[in-house]
């Protein structure tokens, strides 16, 4: 007996002093809504409206783990893995979900007074410098011109507003200096895939993808600012005649529109966006451009740029009240083929929103969008709204 004792007492100390050396944090969000959703198609066609349960409207449901590991010498090593949760049986366009599905994942070194570098599967810099300076809190909700995730937009619902993550990132960012942070990410992932059962073993398909990105942010009193540029090159080859090639998962979620001539392509986005904390409530401003070339054929492109101006603030210590409004244009969008006489869709989306606090980890929404596209091609004239009402707990 004093034997089993002795024995759980030096297991118990051991796995003290293991996490006294390491920290590891479970943190998540569970948001569910009942949303409606109305697109009016192209061309006259019939309107389309849905009403379903939502996932994620204010924001993408999800779990992740976090951890930190002093080193020593103010040296630390640090990891996060995060999945996004399906709560629902379908997405905004129908689709049949489950699972889960990689957000981030990426392991890391740190250095106080320096800065710290990762890699792994990481958010771009320009998707980080949204979430500072969006004001709809990048929501999944229609009526958004500069955070505009597809499935979101209504009747452009074809071009995405930039790369949001990327796989087989080195990313770096240094310690703040004099109010300014430098951050910088490099891609590289060159893979060679066979084609799908049942072709002919000569068939193969060649992916490379490599990139980079550079980003500055800058903090002075009340006052948060950040200017991004990174550029996404994804050149793809199939040989021995395969019909069809599978995409990189990285050049996927990065396409706009029709990928022009398939898979070969560059992509040059740029974002510049600001915020302002006057106490009563935060001022917000953001630009980004998005142009996605083929390098095959220099007159297939697609070229998308979008500003918007908003508000957030506390109405009551409860309620929290957000706007926002902004347009923009797409240009060179074509159904298939190469675009040799680019059209354009000029666009407006605007977006109102409301928080009731329950507590410091649960509050109930409301949240009400819409986009209205014009276009030299009528095919392209169209508009959406939504509305989501749910409860979003974090933890």
């Amino acid at each position: 007996m004093k034997k089993s004792l002795f024995a759980l007492a030096a297991v118990t100390a051991f796995a003290g002093a293991a996490q006294a050396q390491s920290s590891v944090t479970v943190y998540g969000i569970l948001d569910m809504s009942f949303t409606g959703k109305t697109n009016k198609l192209p061309s006259g066609a019939t309107t389309n409206t849905t009403q379903f349960e939502g996932n994620g409207s204010e924001s993408t449901s999800r779990i992740g783990f976090r951890g930190r590991e002093d080193l020593g010498g103010g040296t630390a090593a640090f990891f996060t893995a995060e999945f996004q949760l399906y709560g629902t049986q379908e997405n905004l366009s129908g689709n049949a979900l489950g699972g889960l599905n990689n957000r981030q994942t990426f392991v890391g070194l740190s250095q106080k007074g320096i800065g710290q570098a990762a890699i792994g599967t990481q958010y771009t810099p320009i998707h980080i410098a949204i979430s500072r300076n969006d004001a709809g809190q990048q929501n999944n909700v229609v009526g958004q011109a500069v955070y505009a995730p597809t499935g979101t937009q209504g009747a452009d619902t074809n071009s995405a507003a930039y790369t949001v993550r990327q796989y087989n990132s080195l990313t770096a960012q240094s310690d703040r200096f004099a109010g300014f942070v430098v951050s910088g990410m490099y891609v590289n992932n060159n893979s060679s895939t066979s084609a799908a059962p049942g072709a002919a073993s000569s068939v193969v398909t060649t992916a490379n993808n490599q990139g980079y990105a550079l980003g500055i942010n800058y903090v002075w009193k009340k006052l948060n600012a950040d200017a991004i540029y990174q550029v996404f090159k994804s050149e793809n080859a199939t040989v021995a005649g395969q019909t069809a090639s599978a995409l990189p998962a990285s050049t996927t979620r990065a396409a706009i529109g029709t990928n022009p001539n398939g898979a070969s392509l560059q992509q040059t986005e740029m974002y510049f966006g600001a915020n302002y904390d006057f106490g009563i409530l935060k001022a917000y401003a953001q630009y980004i451009s998005r142009d996605a070339e083929s390098t095959l054929n220099s007159r297939n492109y697609v070229k998308r740029t979008a500003q918007n101006i908003g508000v957030r603030g506390n109405f009551t210590p409860k309620i929290v009240g957000f706007g926002q409004i902004g347009n923009g244009r797409v240009t060179g969008v074509g159904a298939t083929g190469p675009v040799t006489n680019p059209t354009t869709a000029n666009f407006t989306s605007w977006q109102i929103g409301s928080d009731y606090i329950l507590s410091k980890r649960t509050n109930l929404y409301a949240i009400y969008g819409a986009t209205q596209t014009s276009s030299t091609s009528t095919t392209r004239n169209a508009s959406a709204s939504q509305y989501a009402v749910g409860v979003r707990h974090t933890f």
